[in-house]
């Protein structure tokens, strides 16, 4: 688990520092071919892989300030340059010409995220001709004598080199392209999770609203065999008073308050934020009898704890109807507006008490 960590760490940086990891080698390969063509003799090559290295320097420094765009223009136009002029001076058994080829996942990769829509044409274009520039170079070089001749050696060790960073470059971004486009269908999902979420709950109070509570009552009216719950709605009694006096803020706060000792009160029961100051809640397996002693229990609650809102206390009470589930109540709106009239008789009555018949 902790090497899959570790690997996880390493795929997640180079995806999200694919452009800076990306100069970063090129710099190194151009320093490596320095090397190989200073001890070879080949100095024009030489100084060319001295300015490719300064190329590469400038390229991070532009990564560093978000300038992606010239850098991926930048790699294409070194890389073709490169291998047409080493190509031109020692020849095409040197494999130089595989840097074409080390090129094209690069250019589809990064091209992916930098074009959209029609500009994606432009990578099938720069791929076209990377391939007639490959297709002009063999047709031109493939019997030429090479300009400086180098040793078995090195010309051993530079087709090994530029095969390997041929191959490498295929693997490497085949990988990073693989992982990304996971991230993307992880990302995606948990979006869709939070849409779901957002979409079945209230962001005040992080109760369920209407669209996530009404799928909960359905299958309960429809079961023979857990069919027996009563629903609760609840009214914050002179809430727009408390709104005129204090604020909508503090009227915020009163909601979050009185819901934070309902969820306490009542766990285990399914609670939805109807709409405003309305509570409505589902008592699954609570018949009328004990449904009222619990329900009472939240009125005074509620009545004996209130809001403290920057030092000032806001005292408000709930006016409550209770409807127990029965035969004739066909759909849930049917057994919530029972409990809503209820709860409305009790508006008449005084407020701040339950009403269960």
């Amino acid at each position: 688990m902790k090497t899959e960590s570790v690997v996880n760490k390493m795929m997640h940086f180079l995806v999200h520092n694919g452009f800076s990891f990306t100069v970063a080698v090129m710099c190194l390969v151009h320093v490596s071919l320095l090397i190989i063509m200073w001890a070879d003799g080949v100095t024009p090559l030489a100084y060319l892989n001295i300015l490719s290295v300064v190329v590469y320097a400038f390229c991070f420094m532009l990564v560093r300030y978000g300038h992606v765009m010239p850098v991926y223009v930048s790699i294409i136009c070194e890389v073709t340059a490169y291998t047409i002029i080493s190509t031109y001076y020692i020849g095409l058994r040197c494999g130089t010409y595989c840097f074409l080829f080390a090129i094209v996942p690069i250019i589809i990769y990064f091209g992916t995220f930098l074009f959209k829509g029609a500009g994606r044409w432009s990578i099938v274009a720069m791929l076209v001709v990377n391939f007639a520039i490959f297709v002009a170079l063999y047709i031109r070089f493939s019997d030429a004598p090479p300009v400086i001749e180098m040793t078995h050696t090195a010309r051993t060790v530079l087709v090994i080199f530029s095969s390997f960073a041929m191959v490498f470059a295929t693997i490497f971004y085949s990988v990073i392209y693989i992982y990304a486009s996971e991230i993307e269908v992880v990302s995606l999902e948990e979006r869709n999770k939070q849409l779901s979420v957002d979409a079945s709950e209230d962001a005040l109070t992080s109760l369920l609203n209407r669209r996530g509570f009404l799928p909960v009552i359905s299958p309960l009216m429809k079961s023979e065999l857990t069919n027996h719950f009563c629903i609760a709605f609840c009214d914050i009694d002179n809430f727009k008073r408390i709104n005129d006096s204090y604020g909508h803020d503090a009227g915020d706060e009163v909601l979050r308050h009185i819901t934070r000792i309902i969820k306490k009160e009542m766990q285990g029961c399914e609670i939805c934020r109807w709409g405003g100051e309305e509570i409505v809640i589902l008592m699954r397996d609570y018949d009328k009898a004990v449904a009222k002693v619990k329900m009472e229990y939240v009125r005074k609650s509620i009545e004996s704890n209130p809001t403290v809102f920057f030092n000032k206390r806001i005292p408000a009470t709930i006016t409550i109807g209770l409807a127990e589930n029965s035969d004739k109540y066909k759909e849930p709106d049917d057994i919530i507006k029972t409990a809503d009239d209820r709860m409305y008789r009790g508006k008449q009555q005084g407020k701040n008490i339950l009403v269960f018949e």
